[in-house]
């Protein structure tokens, strides 16, 4: 679940050759390494637009690419007002990418190539009704993220029928006949940023009268509900829960959450106690409140649940912990929902009539997977699931083996050798390797130049993942070469190496399967030193009374067995809290669909009015928790219908 949470939203960026170029080999004992195979991989039919592919041989020095970029926002700012589509077109390479987050499609899309951008502003510019197009000249900068690759970039603004807008570009150099270069955009991005007339509610629209000591009464009241009822309900008060309820909250629809746990960040506080974050805290801050300039890098999972109590509490979220929904029903013709909350404490029930419920139930719906191999009952010793291990103290003594190979399993194995324990982990497939000292300064580069953080999230998602993916195949084998030592004395030890799918390493790994990978922290250098003991290549037979058997005929003796095995699904999550009744109707959550886009996460997942919020890193989280309250909030004011477009 750690690495669930703490998954990487990688961008690439202007780096010099020797950061990011990529041009060096891997050695040749890590070629082999083999890439996983998943479904629906999002980066069919695409790729990089290199120098050579568009007949450039170089680049003319002294570039002025702030005319550049002036010129073709000036045309196409032009040709949009005109709603003159095949001009647009006129201005983009063959198989350029638009993606559109509500802004024009009132989802989440992605459309390649020229016919498809043709079909889709045919169908949706008319309506968008943009103007006040306009450049953000202090944006605008020349892009070479590796030696064959450049274009560039520049952050723009609209305004469209629904709201206010935000978007990026990007244009590549193209080489005519003559040996000019004409500069047209491989990929551009409009974005959603406010409704009109209901914008987010910051300082300057707050209401400015002092409260004459009455805030503790007022403050009891709203959290108790007296004398409104929530428009949305949250089930969770992790980070995705907290932050789509600060949404909420500053777009004044009043907003339940329920959290089970005795207190807000229980979630991470109650895990064990070597967990921490792996991911840089500029990318991590939460809306309205980022992490203060003294917060340690990597924080521990029991500072991170403190800092969620301190969120809450400071951004007055109406939380009730200790609760817990245990029945929900909703209405077939209005589609609002009727839900029943039980105070754990207390035993008492109070009912809830809402327009909206939103699951915040973990990256993994909070259900363990547990594997079941034959002779289990027979095993004399202790089987457990990761979720139950707390600290490595209570091991002392005794031998553990710990089954699966990612995140969970190396924290807990690092977590046992430094209690003494005897361990030993057991890897069924290959894994991503990347360690955190060479891979995240290359993965969140973007979130470490200084730049706004709204700023550096839309750069970040103006990369559809068919290009992340892209992208991160030539990073991965950065990052590998850069770890080419730690990655060789791991293959040595038999630790079985994945470059992820096709080659991608971590990105699309954590997008589509949640797992497979491990940032390293120190317990990779403990497996090749022989301090976490590996056993790889074989799969398990069955238990015995001793230990596991494998298939190779050899046998581990244990006295207790933790299973690193991951969660179920978003989706098995959903239909726990809600009864088999919507199976039908719920579609998966995580994972990509045909345009790369996330399956249901933040948008509609088959059962009006029910959300997930959920998201790969806390990042990530702050960015789109602000898509689903925007959605939210249209539907709330009349300004949308909830129909999207869906024209392929």
């Amino acid at each position: 679940m750690a690495a669930v949470l703490n998954a990487l939203q990688p961008v690439p960026s202007a780096l010099d050759k020797s950061h990011l170029g990529g041009t060096g080999s891997i050695p040749k004992t890590l070629l082999n390494i083999p890439t996983a195979d998943i479904g629906g991989s999002p980066s069919s039919g695409l790729s990089l637009p290199t120098l050579n592919i568009l007949g450039v041989k170089e680049l003319p020095s002294g570039l002025n690419v702030l005319d550049i970029a002036r010129k073709w926002m000036q045309t196409f700012k032009q040709n949009v007002s005109s709603c003159d589509v095949e001009a647009i077109l006129s201005l983009f390479v063959e198989d350029a990418l638009w993606r559109d987050l509500l802004s024009m499609t009132w989802d989440f899309r992605t459309f390649q190539g020229k016919s498809r951008i043709r079909q889709f502003l045919l169908d949706r510019l008319p309506a968008s009704k943009f103007t006040s197009v306009n450049l953000d000249e202090s944006t605008v900068g020349l892009q070479r993220p590796y030696p064959d690759l450049a274009w560039v970039q520049a952050l723009f603004d609209f305004e469209g029928q629904t709201g206010k807008g935000s978007g990026v570009f990007r244009l590549v150099p193209m080489a005519m006949s003559d040996g000019a270069l004409q500069w047209k955009a491989h990929l551009i991005l409009t974005n959603l940023v406010d409704l009109k007339q209901f914008p987010e509610k910051t300082r300057s629209l707050n209401d400015p009268l002092p409260n004459q000591g009455s805030w503790v009464k007022k403050r009891r009241q709203e959290l108790e509900f007296r004398d409104i009822e929530p428009k949305v309900l949250v089930v969770g008060a992790g980070h995705s829960g907290l932050e789509i309820a600060a949404r909420l909250k500053n777009l004044n629809i009043p907003t339940l959450v329920v959290e089970r746990h005795p207190r807000i960040g229980d979630s991470w506080r109650t895990r064990y106690e070597s967990l921490h974050l792996h991911t840089f805290p500029e990318a991590d801050h939460m809306p309205y409140l980022p992490f203060p300039s003294t917060w340690p890098v990597y924080p521990s999972a029991s500072k991170f649940a403190d800092w969620l109590e301190s969120y809450a509490h400071n951004l007055e979220l109406d939380v009730w912990t200790s609760a817990e929904v245990i029945k929900t029903e909703q209405d077939e013709i209005s589609k609002k929902w009727t839900v029943v909350v039980k105070r754990l404490d207390s035993g008492q029930e109070r009912t809830f009539t809402v327009d909206h419920l939103i699951c915040a139930l973990g990256w993994t719906g909070g259900l363990p997977k547990m594997p079941v191999y034959p002779g289990m009952e027979l095993f004399k010793g202790r089987v457990m699931h990761s979720s139950q291990h707390k600290t490595g103290r209570h091991y002392r003594g005794k031998k553990v083996v710990v089954i699966g190979s990612c995140t969970s399993s190396h924290d807990i194995c690092a977590d046992l050798v430094s209690n003494g324990v005897d361990v030993t982990m057991v890897q069924r497939s290959p894994t991503y390797i990347m360690s955190v000292k060479k891979g995240n300064p290359r993965v969140y580069n973007i979130y470490t130049q200084g730049l706004p953080t709204e700023s550096a999230d839309l750069i970040n998602a103006s990369y559809p993942n068919g290009l992340l993916k892209l992208m991160h195949k030539r990073m991965a084998k950065t990052i590998a070469e850069a770890d080419a030592e730690l990655l060789e004395g791991l293959r040595r030890k038999g630790f079985r190496l994945s470059m992820g799918d096709d080659g991608s390493g971590l990105i699309i790994l954590a997008w589509t399967r949640g797992g497979g990978y491990y940032i390293d922290m120190g317990a990779s250098q403990m497996i090749i030193d022989g301090k976490i003991k590996l056993k790889s290549g074989s799969p398990i037979s069955h238990f015995t009374e001793a230990g596991v058997k494998f298939q190779d005929g050899s046998e581990l003796s244990c006295d207790v067995v933790i299973f690193a095995t991951g969660y179920q699904t978003p989706r098995d999550g959903v239909i726990d809290l809600l009864g088999h009744r919507f199976a039908d109707q719920v579609k998966p959550i995580w994972g990509l669909d045909a345009e790369g886009e996330f399956n249901g996460a933040w948008r509609n997942f088959g059962v009006p009015n029910l959300w997930y919020m959920m998201a790969g890193s806390i990042g990530q989280s702050r960015f789109w928790s602000k898509h689903l309250a925007l959605q939210i909030k249209a539907l709330e004011e009349g300004m949308w219908d909830g129909s999207r477009y869906y024209a392929q």
